[in-house]
């Protein structure tokens, strides 16, 4: 006979009653109206083939659970396809809370290392997936350019992706997780 899992218990120090204001600033100014219906995890994409819960991870912003959220892998399963904000009744925007969730785990230093991997390849080339050996003879095979029209042929175009990521601050964001 198994035992019954023990509900976690949740400490005073454990709730930052901040977190939920700053996602607020931040642009999520109607998290605080969801009424945790779970309508975005029913209809979440990254829900259906992992453990993903939106709602959860709501739940959690919701009741100051920062380092709870900021450090949880699951706040990096969010696929950004908007289905949430779509079906959600109360119209919050999930997934701009999520993302700014993201921004501020990256600014404490939490990042899975597949992200932080993606991003150093996004600021060096243009590209979270950059043209390699074999993509390149893929091209080939199939009649394509081997390097595609992206920035990858542009020198140009490159510069230009990685001013953007310059003056909206994501270089330094990824730098600073980096150096921490």
């Amino acid at each position: 006979m198994t035992s019954p899992v023990a509900p976690e218990i949740i400490d005073d120090e454990d709730i930052n009653p901040e977190f939920v204001d700053t996602i607020v600033r931040a642009g999520a100014d109607r998290i605080r109206t969801c009424i945790q219906c779970g309508t975005c995890s029913s209809v979440c994409p990254s829900g259906r083939r992992t453990a993903f819960r939106t709602r959860e991870l709501i739940r959690k912003a919701l009741l100051g659970l920062k380092e709870e959220v900021l450090t949880s892998p699951d706040l990096w399963l969010c696929a950004t396809c908007l289905t949430c904000l779509e079906r959600c009744p109360r119209q919050i925007k999930v997934t701009d809370a999520i993302i700014i969730m993201r921004n501020m785990a990256v600014e404490e230093g939490y990042m899975l290392p597949q992200h932080r991997k993606a991003s150093r390849k996004l600021i060096k080339t243009g590209h979270a997936v950059p043209i390699d050996d074999a993509n390149r003879e893929m091209r080939r095979e199939l009649g394509l350019q081997e390097i595609p029209p992206t920035t990858h042929a542009s020198d140009k175009a490159l510069q230009q992706v990685q001013e953007i990521m310059r003056r909206t601050g994501f270089i330094d964001l990824i730098e600073k997780a980096e150096r921490e």
